[in-house]
């Protein structure tokens, strides 16, 4: 998993005379791969796809998958410096187990998006060696027991893209329910319903995330709890109905 600019470094090291086991120690590149890219340096280097190591646009789609991501994602690290990426999706919701995998399909369309089967929900997973160059948050243990931070360029793209983020989120670690409250009316107490949206995580950073980004499009929220955000005003409610609306 080296981009070109590790590439091209390494080899003008290698031009200049220096061992491979000095550029190898400096830049955590093998002696073997280094020995590959000064033995066949006419070779056109395949294109990761990656476009964080390239001059490739990132998908829209990446706000989308970022939400998820923090919401019920992991990354695990397979043989080769492979990582697969996992987002858990409820089985009582089909439709966005199907719209887990066109999300990842559009973020890196290159190769298959698989789905496992569990008890009670589907892995929709994909591998690449350059799902942490997306994902630089990815570390051992929960998110809410570690710092999440957004990178700079990840920010740039939550803020141009909030609406997909938001989605993400709540679609993972959200929902839409009915809440109810009472009011005396003529000195009659009466029962009402009312829609409302609710995100819940432990981790505090998560749900400054969504803080941020529900603030930027104007949806009014509040904190009944530490771990829940609530959005209850109608037309906080009307704009998610537009952007989420209900998982089934």
């Amino acid at each position: 998993m080296y981009d070109e600019k590790v590439r091209i470094e390494a080899r003008e090291a290698m031009a200049r005379g220096e061992s491979l086991s000095a550029i190898g120690k400096r830049l955590g590149v093998s002696r073997s791969t280094l020995r590959d890219w000064r033995d066949n340096a006419d070779r056109e280097p395949r294109s990761s796809g990656c476009p964080r190591c390239t001059e490739q646009p990132m998908s829209a789609e990446y706000a989308h998958l970022l939400g998820w991501y923090l919401g019920d994602g992991c990354l695990s690290e397979h043989r080769r410096q492979v990582y697969a990426l996992r987002i858990a999706c409820d089985d009582k919701y089909p439709r966005l187990t199907d719209e887990v995998a066109a999300v990842i399909a559009a973020v890196h369309p290159t190769r298959p998006v698989h789905r496992t089967q569990a008890i009670g929900y589907t892995s929709v997973v994909s591998y690449w060696k350059h799902w942490p160059c997306l994902f630089p948050q990815q570390g051992s243990g929960p998110k809410h027991l570690r710092r999440i931070e957004l990178a700079a360029w990840q920010q740039e793209i939550v803020a141009a893209q909030p609406e997909l983020f938001v989605r993400g989120l709540f679609n993972s670690d959200g929902c839409r329910a009915a809440n109810w409250a009472t009011r005396s009316v003529g000195g009659v107490v009466k029962r009402y319903e009312y829609p409302r949206y609710q995100f819940s995580n432990e981790s505090a950073d998560i749900m400054g995330l969504c803080q941020e980004a529900l603030t930027r499009l104007g949806v009014p929220w509040r904190m009944p709890r530490r771990n829940a955000l609530s959005v209850a005003r109608r037309e906080g409610v009307a704009r998610l109905d537009e952007l989420v609306g209900p998982k089934a």
